[in-house]
């Protein structure tokens, strides 16, 4: 009987080795540009720790309404600076737990391979629909405008713009064909789906302000194993390294 059994306790004993004394859950709400890189994030952190994580993406602002309004949130992943620390402030996230995890990257892209020349496109007007995200929801869409104002182009614009309430949103508009052209995030172009295809200009930081994007950890998950070490995760070399590899810039 002994002889039987010793090969299933030593599976068992394998198995519990290689598996965290304490696996616990996050839930993350994480801005729509940073979905395509944190895929690969959220792999390897549950693959180096152990912990899962439950994740949703959508615009900044409409995840700050949603967390305000008792969202059950541990961690979020904004597309700026203002709304984290509007919740820190306000008693929703966690006191010194906030900082700069990537600046963004704004560019025109257009699923036309030949259609985006630089700015020069947008002064010609050969397009019907021209996609931004909402300004009032989501900070690559103020980055749009702010560029857009800059080459004294806004007014002039407006009959062909249409807004999508996240840059995710806004990237299916040109993905369908329902806009021509459109200004979404470099690390979505940089995704597999799209990566080489297309045409796309890069916009110059210069025409707007810097897309710095921060991440707080939130009074519901001040508690939540998961949720602190995600944090500690982002900081580290295999996060920063994804991170890089999708276009953005680190402080």
């Amino acid at each position: 009987m002994r002889q039987r059994l010793l090969p299933w306790c030593v599976w068992v004993i394998v198995i519990l080795a290689g598996a965290p004394a304490f696996a616990e859950q996050a839930v993350v709400a994480v801005a729509a540009n940073f979905i395509p890189p944190f895929r690969e994030i959220a792999s390897e952190f549950e693959k180096s720790t152990g912990h899962q994580l439950q994740v949703a993406g959508g615009s900044s602002g409409s995840f700050y309404t949603q967390i305000k309004n008792g969202a059950p949130f541990d961690v979020f992943f904004s597309a700026d600076r203002e709304r984290p620390k509007l919740l820190e402030d306000e008693g929703f996230g966690v006191k010194y737990s906030r900082f700069t995890y990537a600046i963004g990257r704004l560019v025109l892209w257009s699923s036309n391979a030949s259609l985006i020349k630089g700015e020069e496109t947008l002064r010609s007007k050969q397009f019907k629909r021209l996609a931004i995200a909402n300004p009032k929801t989501a900070p690559y869409g103020v980055a749009a405008m702010q560029t857009m104002q800059k080459l004294e182009l806004w007014d002039s614009l407006q009959p062909h713009i249409v807004m999508g309430e996240s840059i995710g949103q806004t990237m299916g508009f040109i993905e369908s064909g329902n806009a021509q052209l459109g200004f979404v995030a470099l690390s979505q172009v940089m995704d597999a789906k799209f990566k080489g295809k297309g045409s796309r200009w890069e916009v110059p930081t210069n025409l707007h302000e810097s897309i710095k994007q921060d991440v707080i950890l939130l009074t519901k998950g001040k508690e939540n194993p998961a949720a602190k070490a995600l944090l500690e995760f982002i900081g580290g070399p295999q996060a920063k390294a994804i991170i890089e590899r999708f276009g953005y810039e680190l402080k």
